[in-house]
């Protein structure tokens, strides 16, 4: 596969954090974990700076559903209740999107969420480019690069995959269900911003207690956020849960809340592992979270909306 190739310039320009609002989509397997919920309703409510476009259904499979068509359609169904919540399904379209990850590194799996953002990438331009979140597997935005590969020149991936470089594997739930998928990522030259899980996002921890405080009491968004947390456990005693999927929209909004640098993309081994090739193109790195601010920002949001 042929990808438009950016120079070092315009890709290191391309990766610069933007101040000014941005228009973006958000590529969600929402039923899969508690945290997809926390980031879509903490998108829903950063209007001021994230101008949502669209949200795409991820595939996903685990014991939460029976396969990866099952696990994107609960995805979806997850979208329009949240959608419903937060009023804002006249406004902000849903997509369905892949039903299998991709057989091979140049054979897309064609979907609604796919198609539309080509669409939406093609309306764009290298000046005001469409920010791509993704917080699940990157079946869909993989697909889309091999369906039109000049949206690499007109879009921005930020990605939560894999784990952190210095960590013994990169075996993460989003990164291996599509190896495919996240090699064609890493390899194409699309401007990307990573987001590990272990050893940077896992720093965003919650605990019941917290949420009993300071989100049960926000209204209907608050309690559906509170029940759908507390249902992930049946033991709450001295426990906690990462909500890492917002760290994605937290670089979005302030870029000193993850904190990055500009490293050589990495490349990935068939045992997923990671290594460093000082020859390849630039992406975006994320190295820290600040965890209280970050939830400081999502619980302020969350109770000025129940008084609304």
């Amino acid at each position: 596969m042929e990808y438009p190739k950016l120079s070092a310039e315009e890709l290191i320009s391309r990766l610069a954090w933007r101040e000014q609002k941005i228009r973006m989509v958000l590529d969600t397997d929402t039923f899969n974990e508690v945290d997809d919920q926390f980031a879509v309703i903490y998108t829903l409510l950063s209007g001021e700076k994230l101008g949502l476009e669209a949200l795409y259904a991820a595939p996903f499979s685990n014991k939460k559903c029976s396969g990866v068509k099952n696990g994107m359609e609960k995805s979806y169904q997850e979208i329009e209740k949240i959608l419903g919540l937060c009023k804002a399904q006249d406004r902000i379209p849903a997509y369905r999107g892949s039903e299998s990850y991709l057989p091979d590194g140049e054979t897309p799996v064609e979907s609604e969420a796919a198609r539309n953002l080509v669409e939406r990438a093609m309306s764009a331009s290298a000046e005001e480019p469409l920010y791509v979140a993704a917080i699940g597997a990157v079946t869909n935005v993989a697909s889309a690069i091999l369906m039109e590969p000049r949206i690499i020149e007109r879009i921005v991936v930020v990605w939560l995959g894999g784990h952190a470089l210095h960590w013994n594997s990169a075996s993460e739930f989003n990164l291996y269900q599509d190896l495919h998928a996240t090699r064609i990522l890493l390899d194409s030259g699309v401007p990307l911003v990573l987001v590990p899980c272990m050893g940077v996002a896992s720093h965003l921890q919650t605990s019941q207690s917290e949420l009993r405080d300071y989100v049960l009491p926000c209204g209907e968004l608050g309690s559906y956020l509170y029940e759908t947390y507390s249902e992930s456990s049946e033991d709450h005693f001295a426990y906690t849960r990462v909500i890492w999927d917002i760290s994605v929209i937290a670089y979005l909004i302030n870029e000193q809340w993850a904190s990055s640098s500009l490293v050589h993309s990495p490349r990935l081994s068939d045992d997923f592992r990671w290594s460093t090739d000082t020859s390849r193109h630039f992406i975006r790195y994320v190295h820290r979270v600040n965890r209280n601010l970050i939830f400081r920002d999502l619980f302020t949001k969350l109770k000025e909306y129940s008084r609304q």
